[in-house]
């Protein structure tokens, strides 16, 4: 049977993904894809349950071996690598995700976040500012990329005159993430996450003995307290907070601006009224999804749809999808930046909920109202070009003039 054209890997499939959700949702909304080894369920009924559902996880180490799961063991050179990814709460499962997350909290807290609004705002206006005084620009590069990382960067503590690593250090991470990473795209992502895991290793230490008023002071001293954060616990956190919290954010401004260019009615909508930003962005995030897919481990045999699916398999969730499904969304292919109620699921759910939607919300809010107020006639000089990758789906680039 025909799997509806579903390939991850094809540029048209990443440039305009939704025909085939569409169709899948309808004929075959649970199948087995041969290519990429995984169950791909796309309703949002099926999608939401399984979030939630803990006969899934986003790792199975904690129940079995890779052998015992069917599954060849991780090649010795990708050590750092998963080193550092399994020291942070995403790859991880209860009790370990409990006390990991309960412990972050409490330094990533809500007042903490609420706090860097006047920092975001000041960032967003002036690289709006910039874009706008040289007549435009590339708004991905000059915009949508600095204003996360730099964001993240203050709230950690990174020094200025460091910032500039942290972008390469988290692209070439996240590469890892994508399906079936070529052998180069490991390499690269193990000598990132050694570089990045030694410079903050090093950054830690300097703040247990120099404390100062940011996040990587906070976690040292949570550090310090009973039921403690470890130092390896730390590292895997901030460079967690890094990666989720800035490729996401980019791709969710770029693909974002992308569907306000397409809907030059909405775009005219947001410029009138500019009280539309919140909802406006959580359309943005709902209709084009940045972080379009994620995947889960099933810990025990599940039935999805009447499919039965075996202990040991991986699902391919597709949140892009969950969040096109006619079933939740009236009239889901139409952009409506008043849309409301609007559930969708661009940030999970369940206890692997994202930590840092809050924080993303607070940037795209700043982001878009800045660049609608500094550049009022932004308009689009040539069409983009989607970046190759799927499971972190952004643009190449969105060349713009004011």
């Amino acid at each position: 049977m025909s799997d509806l054209a579903y390939d991850p890997w094809s540029p048209e499939f990443v440039a305009d993904p939704y025909p085939v959700f569409e169709r899948l949702r309808a004929e075959r909304p649970v199948f087995f894809h041969e290519a990429t080894d995984q169950w791909v369920i796309s309703r949002y009924e099926d999608v939401d349950a399984l979030l939630r559902d803990r006969r899934l996880g986003r790792s199975y180490l904690h129940v079995a071996t890779h052998e015992e799961f069917g599954r060849e063991p991780e090649a010795d050179f990708l050590k750092p690598f998963w080193d550092l990814v399994r020291a942070g709460m995403l790859d991880v499962e209860p009790p370990t995700h409990t006390r990991l997350r309960r412990l972050v909290s409490k330094a990533f807290t809500a007042r903490m976040v609420e706090g860097l609004r006047p920092t975001i705002r000041r960032l967003a206006g002036e690289l709006a500012g910039e874009l706008a005084a040289k007549g435009g620009g590339d708004l991905l590069a000059e915009v949508a990329e600095p204003l996360p990382v730099n964001v993240i960067a203050e709230m950690l503590g990174v020094p200025v005159e460091d910032r500039h690593l942290l972008r390469p250090w988290s692209a070439d991470i996240c590469g890892m993430y994508e399906l079936n990473p070529p052998l180069e795209v490991q390499r690269t992502a193990v000598r990132a996450a050694v570089e990045f895991s030694d410079y903050l290793r090093g950054l830690a230490r300097t703040r247990r003995d120099e404390p100062r008023d940011d996040l990587i002071t906070a976690l040292t001293q949570v550090m310090d307290e009973g039921d403690r954060l470890t130092e390896d616990e730390l590292i895997g956190t901030c460079v967690l907070l890094l990666n989720a919290g800035h490729e996401a954010t980019v791709n969710a401004t770029g693909n974002g601006w992308w569907s306000l260019f397409r809907h030059p009615g909405e775009l005219e909508r947001l410029r009138s009224d500019p009280s539309l930003i919140p909802t406006a962005v959580e359309e943005l995030l709902r209709y084009d999804t940045p972080a379009p897919m994620f995947e889960r481990w099933v810990l025990e045999d599940i039935t999805v749809a009447g499919v039965d699916i075996p202990r040991g398999a991986e699902v391919a969730l597709q949140f892009a999808s969950a969040n096109r499904d006619p079933e939740v969304f009236t009239d889901p292919n139409r952009f409506d930046l008043a849309r409301d109620p609007n559930p969708h699921i661009t940030f999970g759910l369940g206890i692997h909920y994202c930590l840092g939607a809050p924080l993303a919300r607070i940037e795209l809010a700043e982001s878009f109202g800045a660049v609608l107020r500094q550049a009022p006639g932004l308009r689009l000089v040539t069409e983009p070009k989607w970046k190759s990758g799927y499971v972190l789906r952004g643009l190449q680039s969105l060349h713009v003039e004011c």
